[in-house]
């Protein structure tokens, strides 16, 4: 396994990152956070191993630099996030070990609508994507439509406004999609078991389509 503490320049803003990678791994997921105590939120950090276990690497990104997560509320942008994990992909696909690599996005909250955000800009190339609990309602309704990378949906079956968002975004994607609504599940998939179901489907789905997505560029 090579693990790596990294630094990724977006926009001449340094932002903290830290890569795992597989021997012989297939492809590479970003998972991106918003901010948080811990330097790997718990919740990404377990998914991650799940899919590190399948052979797929895995680059986890903090968006927010110190300042902007000292804010107690910190009014995160969609475009900016989206930028910030444009810059991460470029550097992966920059990096000697994982250059070629088939590209995934995971993320949550705003993370999860950076990843649509950026997923539907001209020209990017993502395999897929995997949001839990996405902030879409801080999205333009139209943006989902372009966005052409096989994206799966989870939400917590006990989160009703967020079931009722995320109902509303498949319905608005036009690519490959999938919606899974987690029974018991909280926002934050805190419950026991919750976290267990979406990391196994979180890695079918990018074990699905990471191995395939250089074939459908």
């Amino acid at each position: 396994m090579h693990i790596e503490q990294v630094t990724i320049d977006a926009d001449s803003i340094a932002l903290d990152g830290a890569l795992w990678l597989p021997e012989n791994h297939i492809g590479v997921v970003l998972f991106a956070s918003c901010g948080g105590a811990n330097r790997v939120k718990p919740p990404n950090d377990y998914v991650a191993s799940v899919l590190r276990t399948a052979r797929l690497g895995t680059l986890w990104m903090e968006l927010l630099t110190p300042q902007e997560r000292s804010v107690r509320d910190p009014v995160a942008d969609v475009g900016v996030l989206a930028g910030r994990m444009h810059a991460a992909c470029e550097w992966l696909r920059m990096h000697q070990l994982t250059r070629g690599s088939p590209i995934g996005l995971c993320g949550a909250g705003h993370a999860a609508a950076a990843a649509m955000q950026l997923a539907a800009g001209q020209g990017v190339r993502i395999a897929a994507i995997v949001a839990r609990s996405g902030r879409t309602d801080l999205m333009e309704a139209a943006t989902l439509t372009r966005i052409s990378a096989p994206t799966l949906l989870i939400v917590g079956g006990l989160d009703d406004g967020g079931i009722a968002l995320t109902r509303a975004t498949y319905a608005a994607l036009r690519c490959k999609k999938r919606l899974e609504i987690i029974p018991g599940g909280t926002h934050s998939f805190e419950e026991p078991g919750s976290l267990e179901v979406v990391a196994r489907l979180t890695r079918s789905w990018f074990l699905r389509y990471a191995s395939t997505a250089e074939r459908r560029l």
